[in-house]
């Protein structure tokens, strides 16, 4: 028998908590709220273009970084929803989700023992990922409701071993939009400090009440030094396809698609180019039909929340919302979750998954991203467990 089975890599990692409790949520047969799935139909344009090219054939290797109509698609797209400017042949590399790219881009651009800071409420992946790659995660907390960012706390966590920021806008799980304000004196820090950023920009059309998208990017000094990553699993509700993309400048995203190719040579080709379709296709009705639909879910499932007693930190962006269960009386979030699902059938994402600090113990994550008859049956089963507790 082996005498060493795990690497030092994943030593102390365990299974995500969103799995785990997507587990739990199958065994009783519950609703699962919990992980983001998103399992709203994908648009027919889409859907249509991925079996046409699978019965043309398209089935062979693409290049490193992707098709080229896909990564022309996403230059279109970056100048004229983001306000930037990516050359398809050279600043543009399509990844096996925004995963892959931030896989990639932690093992192109960082060294073994870097640190990188990551805000707190945060999304797991992005911590144990920068651990598996070696790099030491230093966590700056948020504070609820409004998590602004402390620029002296994050200049205060600068050190020489500090390599890169990341910047997650929308949040999951917080709904947070990163300010102006907030990123230009990021952009500062970096600059002073030489620093890389990198953003996880996935949510970037799931915005609510009139705000817009402010990519970190177009923030003076910036530009140079960061990675803008995304994918349209959620925009197109096509989570398991895994069609990502980072766009940097030329020198950035020649080593990131060096890594992206050893790694995974490339994405899917058909499901590439059916995205390249969707993008082309699908006009801004499409994304304003999106915004509304995904503001009347949130209202709804807030609305819920706050009448049993779980108040929601009602989000700006992305499709997930932060529930107070502190009324419960439970001594840690996980026990919070666990209870709401076993008593009202509806499975969440215990804070502590997000947040290490206090917060992670009194808060839990629900994700609206579910079609509207099962949505209408969480809420149904919430308020008939709240109202009879």
């Amino acid at each position: 028998m082996l005498q060493r089975i795990r690497s030092q890599r994943i030593d102390g990692l365990l299974q995500s908590e969103i799995r785990a409790m997507t587990q739990a949520c199958n065994a009783v047969g519950g609703i699962n709220l919990g992980q983001g799935v998103c399992d709203v139909p994908a648009p027919d344009v889409v859907k249509n273009a991925a079996l046409a090219a699978i019965r043309e054939d398209d089935s062979i290797y693409t290049r490193f970084d992707g098709t080229q109509r896909l990564r022309e698609a996403l230059s279109r797209r970056f100048q004229s929803y983001n306000g930037l400017k990516y050359d398809p042949n050279s600043e543009i590399v399509i990844t096996i989700g925004a995963s892959g790219s931030y896989a990639a881009t932690l093992m192109a651009l960082c060294n073994p023992g870097d640190e990188i800071i990551i805000f707190e409420p945060s999304y797991g992946y992005h911590v144990n990922a920068a651990l598996v790659a070696g790099l030491r995660p230093v966590l700056i907390p948020l504070a609820a409701p409004d998590f602004a960012v402390d620029l002296q706390r994050v200049a205060d966590a600068i050190t020489p071993a500090t390599r890169a920021i990341l910047i997650n806008t929308p949040v999951n799980p917080s709904g947070k939009l990163f300010t102006r304000a907030e990123l230009e004196g990021i952009s500062e820090l970096a600059n002073r400090h030489d620093l890389l950023v990198v953003t996880d920009e996935v949510y970037e059309y799931f915005l609510y009440d009139e705000d817009q998208h402010l990519s970190p990017a177009t923030i003076p000094g910036l530009y140079d030094r960061t990675v803008t990553m995304g994918s349209y699993s959620k925009t197109f509700s096509i989570t398991g396809w895994r069609i990502g993309f980072a766009a940097a400048p030329a020198a950035l995203a020649s080593a990131i698609g060096l890594v992206n190719d050893l790694y995974y040579v490339c994405a899917p080709a058909p499901l590439q180019n059916a995205v390249a379709v969707g993008i082309e296709q699908l006009g801004p009705w499409y994304y304003a039909d999106l915004r509304a639909t995904y503001q009347r879910k949130r209202d709804q499932f807030c609305g819920v929340l706050t009448e049993i007693g779980l108040t929601p930190i009602v989000p700006r962006g992305a499709y997930y919302v932060l529930a107070d269960v502190s009324s419960l009386g439970e001594e840690t979030s996980k026990a919070a979750a666990m209870r709401i699902l076993h008593e009202a059938g509806v499975a969440s994402v215990p804070g502590a998954a997000f947040i290490s600090g206090p917060d992670g113990q009194r808060l839990t994550r629900f994700c609206y991203a579910k079609q509207s008859h099962d949505l209408d049956r969480a809420c149904e089963q919430l308020l008939a467990w709240g109202r009879s507790r």
